[in-house]
């Protein structure tokens, strides 16, 4: 028992290991040897989970798609108004904390990389369609009444908003402040008659 314990806590400091590099310095910083170093274990053991850099990538988007679902699975789940729920929704996704921009950084990092391997960004699409879809959700729910050409401009409209902030916020927390960020939602669902 104790040898699956060992395994278990070997592989989650391999995933953190991962995450903070992707964060901290991007693509370029994920190496084997630096997952190794950072999670305090061999570059064997890195190996045996992770054949080469493009699993590292592929494990740090599914990090993110994991981490990010199951906190929007649990906001929505409070339930509440579907315009509140939708606008909370979109307030977790801004890049409004330092975990927030962190999550903005490998989101933005893992884009890149996927510019130029199609199954990287195979990835990386079908993580950004299941946001859409769920912000689709939300936006009919919100206003069951629209049609569904509405509700697909609008949502993605929305995601769009968001995507776009925390791509501009993870170079310019300053310019792009929580603040600011939430300010911009709340501007687009007014607009949009989402309020």
């Amino acid at each position: 028992m104790a040898r699956t314990a060992d395994r278990t806590e070997q592989a989650e400091r391999i995933s953190q290991a991962v995450w903070r590099i992707m964060a901290e310095g991007g693509p370029q910083g994920l190496t084997l040897r630096a997952v190794a170093a950072a999670a305090g274990c061999t570059t064997g053991l890195v190996l045996h989970r992770f054949p080469d850099k493009r699993a590292l990538l592929l494990h740090a988007r599914d990090l993110l798609h994991e981490r990010t679902g199951r906190q929007m699975d649990e906001r929505e789940a409070e339930g509440g108004p579907p315009s509140e729920v939708l606008r909370a929704i979109l307030g977790y996704a801004a890049s409004v904390d330092p975990a927030k921009r962190q999550e903005a950084r490998v989101w933005l990092g893992y884009l890149t990389a996927s510019l130029a391997d199609p199954d990287l960004a195979a990835r990386h699409v079908t993580a950004n369609r299941a946001f859409l879809a769920r912000i689709g959700q939300l936006v009919a729910a919100a206003r069951p009444g629209w049609d569904e050409r509405p509700r697909t401009e609008v949502a993605t409209a929305l995601v769009a908003l968001v995507e776009g902030v925390n791509t501009l916020a993870a170079a310019d927390s300053r310019t792009y402040s929580p603040a600011t960020q939430h300010a911009l939602i709340d501007r687009a669902l007014d607009a949009f008659g989402l309020t």
